[in-house]
C-alpha cells in the first residue's frame, strides 16, 4: 500500500509541474516549451515505472497523430505552392474601403481555417496584411488581432480546423457532417459579430473618418501614411504555382468529400492524401515534411502519456463524481461552457481538450467542447497558438501588439461569441 499510495504521489507531482509548465508556457531557468515539458512529464511517469514503454505507446492516440501529420503535410503543399498568400493578396487588391476589406479578410480567414488549420492560414496570412495595411495606410492592430480572432472562429466550424477538434472527433467518434451542420450556424453568427464590434463597437463614435480612427480602423493624420512599412520577407512568400495549387486543393477537396459522404476512416484517407502530396518530382519529401509542426505532435504524444498515468491514480475521477454529488455535470452544457474557457485560458486549449474529454460523453458534449474550447481561444493573447503566430509575425513587420491591444478586442468578442453559442445551444 505505501509502495501504491508513493507512486501515486509521484504521479501527481509529475501531472501538476507539467500542467503548470502549460500554463506559464515553460518552467523556471529551464529553456522549456509547452512540448519540451510534455515530452518530460511523459518521460518520467515512463521512468518512475507509472507507465510502461508499451502502455506508453498504446495511450497515444494514433489516428489523431496521424491525421494531424497529414493535414500539416496538405498545408505545406499549398503553402509551398503560394496559395495562402496569393488569395491575401487578392483580398487585399479589392476595390474597397477598411470596413469592407475588414469583412473580406475576416470571411476568407475563417473559411480557409476551417479547412486547414487556424495556425497555418495565420502563418501565412499576417505578412501580407500587414504589408496590406502599410500600404493602404489602415491602422494594423484591428486588421491583424480580428485576423487571429476569425482564424480561431472559423477552425471551430469543422473537426479538422484546428488540433483540439481533431482529438475530439477522433476520440468521441463524431460525424464529420452532423458536427458541421451544428457548428455552421454559431460559427457564421460568430464571425459577423467580431466584424461589427471592430466596425461599430461601443468605442466607435459613427462619425465618419473620425469613427474609424477611434476603432482603430484608421490611422491619425500623420501616424501611418499609406506607403510605409518593410516588404514581405521573402522567408514568408512563396511564388504562386498553378499545378502544385491544384494538386493540393484537389487532394483537400477529394478529402472533404470522403469525410462528408463515405465511412472510410479520416486518418487513413487524410494519411492516403498525403501520400499523394509527397510523390512530387517538384518539392523535396524533407521539404515539405519541414513544414509540420513536429514540436505540436510531440506535445500531443507527451499529454497523452502524462493524461494515462494521472487517470490511473482515481483522483480525475474521484472530483468529477464530486462535482456530480453537487449538482455539476460536465455533460451539460453550462457547466462544460465554463471548464472549457476557464481551462483553455489557462492551460491552453489542447490540454484542456484532453483534461477533460475521459469524463464527457455523447456526441453533444463533443460537439460542445469543440465550439467552446476553440471560442475561448480568443480572449486572452495566449489563449490560442493562432494568437502568438499573429503577434510574433506582426512584430517582424513593424507592428507592436501586446496583452492589452488583443484584451480590447478579444475580450468582448469572446464574451459575444460565446452568447451566441449558448443561445443557439439551447
Amino acid at each position: 500500500m505505501r509502495d501504491a499510495s508513493g507512486l501515486n504521489g509521484g504521479i501527481v507531482a509529475i501531472f501538476v509541474t507539467v500542467y503548470v509548465g502549460m500554463i506559464l508556457g515553460g518552467l523556471p531557468r529551464l529553456k522549456l516549451n509547452r512540448s519540451g515539458i510534455a515530452l518530460l512529464g511523459a518521460i518520467a511517469v515512463i521512468g518512475i515505472g507509472a507507465v510502461s514503454t508499451e502502455e506508453a505507446a498504446r495511450t497515444v492516440d494514433l489516428p489523431t497523430m496521424l491525421l494531424l501529420f497529414s493535414f500539416m503535410v496538405v498545408s505545406a503543399q499549398l503553402r509551398l505552392g503560394g496559395f495562402y498568400v496569393a488569395v491575401t493578396q487578392r483580398v487585399a487588391a479589392l476595390p474597397m474601403g477598411c470596413t469592407g476589406l475588414l469583412g473580406a479578410l475576416i470571411a476568407v480567414s475563417g473559411a480557409l481555417s476551417a479547412i486547414f488549420s487556424n495556425d497555418v492560414i495565420c502563418l501565412a496570412m499576417t505578412p501580407v496584411v500587414v504589408q496590406l495595411c502599410w500600404q493602404r495606410g489602415f491602422a494594423p492592430v484591428p486588421f491583424l488581432v480580428g485576423l487571429a480572432c476569425a482564424a480561431n472562429i472559423g477552425s471551430a466550424a469543422t473537426l479538422i480546423g484546428n488540433p483540439q477538434n481533431m482529438l475530439i472527433g477522433s476520440l468521441m467518434h463524431l460525424h464529420f457532417g452532423d458536427y458541421l451542420r451544428q457548428a455552421l450556424l454559431p460559427v457564421s453568427l460568430s464571425l459577423g459579430v467580431l466584424w461589427a464590434w471592430l466596425v461599430w463597437g461601443p468605442q466607435v463614435d459613427q462619425a465618419g473618418e473620425s469613427a474609424l480612427v477611434a476603432a482603430g480602423l484608421a490611422p491619425p493624420a500623420g501616424v501611418a501614411r499609406a506607403g510605409q512599412g518593410p516588404d514581405l520577407d521573402a522567408a514568408d512568400v512563396f511564388p504562386f504555382d498553378t499545378w502544385q495549387t491544384i494538386k493540393g486543393l484537389t487532394v483537400a477537396t477529394a478529402l472533404l468529400a470522403v469525410f462528408l459522404f463515405t465511412g472510410w476512416p479520416r486518418e487513413v484517407a487524410a494519411l492516403v492524401g498525403a501520400g499523394v502530396l509527397l510523390m512530387s518530382r517538384r518539392f523535396h519529401s524533407s521539404h515539405v515534411m519541414g513544414f509540420v509542426d513536429w514540436e505540436l505532435l510531440v506535445l500531443f504524444a507527451g499529454l497523452f502519456v502524462v493524461n494515462h498515468a494521472f487517470a490511473s491514480t482515481g483522483l480525475a475521477a474521484d472530483a468529477v463524481a464530486l462535482l456530480a454529488t453537487q449538482g455539476v455535470h460536465l455533460n451539460e452544457p453550462g457547466p462544460l461552457l465554463i471548464a472549457g474557457v476557464t481551462l483553455s485560458n489557462l492551460v491552453s486549449n489542447v490540454p484542456a481538450v484532453m483534461l477533460l474529454l475521459p469524463h464527457l460523453q455523447g456526441p453533444q458534449a463533443g460537439s460542445t467542447l469543440a465550439l467552446v474550447s476553440t471560442l475561448a481561444g480568443n480572449l486572452l493573447l495566449v489563449g490560442s497558438i493562432a494568437n502568438l503566430i499573429v503577434v510574433d509575425l506582426a512584430q517582424k513587420g513593424g507592428v507592436q501588439i501586446d496583452w492589452r491591444d488583443h484584451a480590447r478586442i478579444g475580450v468582448p468578442v469572446t464574451a459575444l461569441t460565446l452568447a451566441v453559442l449558448w443561445l443557439t445551444l439551447r
